[in-house]
Formats: C-alpha cells, sequence, structure tokens
C-alpha cells in the first residue's frame, strides 16, 4: 500500500461527512436485520437522509453509475417479474410439480430429489424468489397428499433455489448485481459457476438423502392417489402459455448472446416483457404491473443510494485498504477471505445489502492494486476475476444458512407459515448451516483448482 493511498484514507476517515454517512449505514444495516422495521421503509428512508444531508447529491443518486442507483438491476428485475406474473395464471408451474411427483412414482424421497432438482433449474432459468413463490403451495399440497412432513420439502426447496439460482446470471438478486458491477455476461456466469453448481447439486442430493432419506415415508393407497393426479388438467390457458414459452426462449437466447449483441440484460428483459404484455392482449395492465415486488425494487434503490453515500465519503475504500492489509496483497487468500466471510456474512444479514456493500469494496482494491488500469479491463484482470466468482459464490450459497439468509428462504418460511406449516429459524438452521458449509467447501475447492491450480 502506498503512502499516498493511506494518507488519502486517513483523509477521508477525519471528515464529518465520512461519521455521517458510516452512522446512516450502519443504523440502517442493524435496523434491516432486526427486521422491527420493515427493511424496504429502511432502505427508503436512509436513502432519503443521504439526499437531504447532502452526502450524496440527488444528480449522483440517479444519473452517476459510480454513486447511484443501478439502473440495469432495478429493470431486470421489473420485467421478469412481469414475465412471471404473466405465466403465472397458466398454470404451467402446478403442470412441472405434478408431472415430477409422477416421476418419483409417489415414493416421498424420490419426490424430494426431483422437487429439489426442479427447483434448482427453474431458479437458474427464472430467479429463486420467482420460483419458491410458485412451488411451495404446490410442495404442500404433494406433501399432504402423501400424508408425509412437509418440512423436508420446504427447506429443501429453499435451499436448492439458492444453489440452482448460483448458476446464472438471473438466478439470484446478488448475480444481478455483480455482473452489472462487474460487467459480466449472461455466458461468463454460464461458464464459470453453472459448472461447480452441478457438482454441489450432487453433494446437496447425497447429503439430504442422509437427513430425511429414512424419515420420509407412506402408505400404498397415498402413492396411487399421486399416480392418479392428471397433470395435464392444471394447464388453464394453453395459448397463453404458448406464448409465454415463446416469449421466455426469446429472452434467454438473448441473455445467452447479450454480449455479442452489445445489450444490457435489462434491454433483453424489458423487450421480452412489453412483447409478452402485447401478445397477451391485456387492454388493462393494472394488475399485471400491481403484482410486481415494488417494496423489493424500492428495497434496491434505497440500498443503491446509501450505498453509494458510503462509497463517496470514503468508507468503502478503507474497508478495501485493510482487506489488503490482512492478506498482503496475496490474490488466493484474498479470494478465500472474500468467500468464507461472504458466506457467513450472508447468512446472517440478506446477501442484497452484503454484495450491494462488498462490490464497491472490490473495485476499489482493484483500483489500489493496478491504479494505471480502468474500464473492462481493470474489472476483468485475471487476478481480480476470481474474487468476483468466489464472491458470486460465497454470498450465494451462504444465503443458505438461516431463514434471513436469502429473499427466498424469507418467502419461503413467510409462505410456510400462512399455510399453517410453520418454520422456526433454530430448525431452518439446524438444516441449512451445515449444507451452507459443505456447500461452500467444494465451492472452496472448486475456486483453488480451476484458478490458481490449473488456471482456466
Amino acid at each position: 500500500m502506498t503512502e499516498e493511498v493511506a494518507a488519502a484514507t486517513t483523509q477521508v476517515v477525519m471528515g464529518s461527512s465520512f461519521w455521517i454517512a458510516t452512522a446512516i449505514f450502519l443504523i440502517a444495516y442493524a435496523v434491516i436485520v432486526s427486521e422491527k422495521i420493515h427493511k424496504t421503509i429502511v432502505a427508503v428512508f436512509g436513502a432519503g437522509v443521504m439526499l437531504i444531508l447532502k452526502i450524496l447529491e440527488q444528480h449522483e443518486a440517479f444519473h452517476v453509475e459510480e454513486f447511484g442507483i443501478d439502473w440495469n438491476v432495478i429493470f431486470l428485475l421489473i420485467s421478469m417479474m412481469v414475465i412471471i406474473n404473466l405465466m403465472r395464471p397458466t398454470g404451467v408451474f402446478e403442470y412441472i410439480a405434478v408431472k415430477s411427483a409422477k416421476l418419483g412414482k409417489g415414493e416421498p424421497f424420490r419426490i424430494l430429489v426431483i422437487f429439489a432438482i426442479v427447483t434448482a433449474v427453474l431458479s437458474a432459468l427464472l430467479d429463486n424468489v420467482t420460483t419458491v413463490l410458485l412451488i411451495v403451495p404446490v410442495t404442500i399440497l404433494i406433501a399432504d397428499a402423501l400424508q408425509v412432513d412437509a418440512l423436508p420439502y420446504l427447506i429443501s426447496c429453499a435451499l436448492a433455489s439458492n444453489i440452482g439460482g448460483t448458476a446464472t446470471l438471473i438466478g439470484d438478486p446478488p448475480n444481478i448485481m455483480i455482473a452489472s458491477k462487474a460487467q459480466l455476461s449472461f455466458m461468463d456466469f454460464i461458464y464459470h459457476l453453472s459448472p461447480i453448481v452441478i457438482i454441489i447439486m450432487v453433494f446437496y442430493v447425497f447429503a439430504i438423502k442422509l437427513i430425511w432419506g429414512k424419515k420420509l415415508k407412506t402408505k400404498e393407497e397415498l402413492k396411487t392417489r399421486i399416480m392418479s393426479m392428471e397433470e395435464n388438467e392444471a394447464i388453464k390457458d394453453p395459448v397463453m402459455l404458448k406464448k409465454s414459452l415463446f416469449v421466455l426462449a426469446i429472452v434467454l437466447t438473448g441473455f445467452i448472446f447479450h454480449g455479442v449483441l452489445h445489450f444490457q440484460p435489462a434491454t433483453v428483459a424489458l423487450f421480452g416483457a412489453g412483447l409478452l404484455l402485447l401478445l397477451s392482449k391485456t387492454h388493462e395492465p393494472h394488475h399485471i404491473l400491481a403484482e410486481v415486488e415494488w417494496p423489493t425494487i424500492f428495497f434496491f434503490m434505497g440500498l443503491f443510494i446509501i450505498i453509494g453515500g458510503v462509497v463517496k465519503v470514503g468508507l468503502i475504500k478503507w474497508m478495501s485498504v485493510q482487506v489488503l492489509e490482512l492478506t498482503q496483497g496475496n490474490m488466493f487468500a484474498t479470494s478465500m477471505v472474500v468467500m468464507w466471510f461472504s458466506a457467513f456474512a450472508s447468512a446472517f444479514i440478506d446477501n442484497i445489502p452484503y454484495v450491494a456493500t462488498m462490490n464497491p469494496l472490490i473495485v476499489d482494491m482493484a483500483k489500489q492494486l493496478w491504479p494505471d488500469l480502468s474500464g473492462t479491463q481493470l474489472l476483468h484482470h485475471a487476478d481480480l476475476m476470481p474474487l468476483w466468482w468466489s464472491l458470486a459464490l460465497g454470498a450465494c450459497l451462504g444465503g443458505n444458512g438461516t431463514a434471513i439468509g436469502a429473499s427466498a428462504n424469507v418467502i419461503v418460511v413467510g409462505m410456510s407459515e400462512k399455510l399453517g406449516k410453520r418454520i422456526s429459524f433454530g430448525k431452518f438452521m439446524l438444516y441449512g448451516m451445515p449444507i451452507m458449509v459443505m456447500t461452500v467447501l467444494v465451492a472452496t475447492v472448486y475456486v483453488w483448482l480451476r484458478y490458481y491450480v490449473l488456471k482456466i
């Protein structure tokens, strides 16, 4: 670390704006973690305080990429929510669930494994939050039909959604944020993260067999009831289903080639949402737009502004200096610190605000290590890339540690309680934490082998 960097950091720390912004940031985090006030309210109010105190100017919050709202993330989320809201009434997700149950021949554990794989795949293609919203009600229906405890199915659904969501750019909100900050493409995530997610899913299936394999038993007549279910009856609107699948195929193709076409993922998703709205012949789109998870969208926007404030005053720079001092500039050690710290931090803090903090920290570390580089030359430096993948793996897999670690977990627990299947914080952690540690260990070996031994 140069004397100039040290001096600049010290100068920033002494400023009053630094302490005010840091206080807003820490208080907002503490209240979000406490869950005493809804996280969206906290984020929006915290953003308002940042702006009213002029720690961040309004034009910086809305128009400056370094400090402001990441509109690529916002419009990608909104557009995908619109597409899924138009697909939901077709009954395609109920069809998939019933078909999966029948594929398992009514055997409770076999169905658990199939549901876990289906959830992981859907989470990679759609996103984990949307997937659990669609899968949980049907999961409970199947568990009740088999007269088995729904808890293994519900917890497995949450854990599998976070594992599967790790595989792609759109699968988990932290990945969307990392991709936007690091200027990574959809295929970058497929190439670097999908292989390890497939390996992790194999370990995951063995883990759930050890945990629940012998506990899930049912009667033969109940298996027969499952096999007699007619999946085709779940399809309510075949015409709209065909249109939805057509548009979804266009969007996924656009994601795959967006780097070649020079389109941002948000552009592809927004086009898809507009096209499906047009094809749906929805004269009044109010109900479709009303079903967008606006609290989540405003949470992101408020969070971006709060993080922008602490980036501007230098807190993130100070944090990056501490990490570099700890690891003495050794990039493998830095990768491991980032992954494991991300995993445990994301287990107890929602991984979305955590990644929003870490993204600029990694960029700032890169600026200090390679001050002569900028743009994609800096962000895609060969020594920096493993840090992005370590952050993604740590944050996404770490979310499995507790019931509040990822948005998908919060939704599963909340929906389960509404449907009369309460999952306590301790019960979720009892299953989630060991699986989280196991998956991060597998990811650690992968990062070490791929980027530091084989260097591919």
